[in-house]
């Protein structure tokens, strides 16, 4: 019940960036052509939203498996060699988080010691780049439920998207739904006997 909670939480949380970067873009454009005046801080905090929608949708995309990476050659081992290889790749990630978590609280750090302000906005500019450190531990926690997953054998790594795999679905879905309907089409009466109890 929690996990669906947190996960419903995840997913809002991205479509509410998502819908607020879309509605201040669109009110800043009716606004400039219409009214012949704009919002000078619009773009800095359409750029910091963007931010976080992706700082926060690099784990979320890490949980659901929505990542693209190529593994056409670790497909081809067997399942303990890629469940190492997985393992591996895992911790390379976790370590390179890791470097970028350190990175972003020593920069938030001293912006916070500095007290600089963003540009256009009336806020401090540490609170605005706050979801550096933490868009990065979101996507640390998630890879190491990755890690843990991969040694207790329930998954081989990281879950990665297969766009091909996807497509072709898609196509053979959609090229069987016509062939049905063009037979239907042709074939009225024969369709009607095969339905028929």
């Amino acid at each position: 019940m929690l996990i669906r909670i947190a996960h419903h939480l995840e997913e809002g949380f991205i479509a509410l960036l998502l819908a607020l970067m879309t509605l201040i873009t669109f009110s800043q454009v009716i606004a400039r052509y219409l009214f012949g005046a704009g919002f000078g801080w619009a773009l800095e905090l359409t750029t910091y939203l963007f931010a976080w929608l992706v700082l926060f949708g690099v784990s979320y995309g890490i949980k659901v498996g929505a990542h693209i990476g190529i593994d056409v050659v670790v497909r081809q081992f067997p399942h303990t060699l890629r469940r190492t290889v997985g393992l591996l790749a895992v911790l390379c990630c976790c370590a390179y988080c890791i470097i970028l978590l350190v990175g972003a609280f020593g920069y938030v750090h001293k912006l916070y010691v500095i007290g600089i302000e963003a540009q256009d906005l009336p806020i401090p500019r540490w609170t605005a780049f706050i979801m550096l450190p933490l868009g990065l531990a979101l996507a640390l926690l998630r890879l190491l439920q990755v890690a843990w997953y991969t040694l207790i054998g329930q998954q081989e790594g990281l879950r990665l998207a297969d766009e091909a795999r996807e497509a072709i679905e898609a196509v053979e879905g959609v090229e069987t739904v016509e062939a049905v309907e063009s037979f239907e089409t042709l074939h009225p009466t024969a369709a009607r006997k095969e339905n028929a109890p």
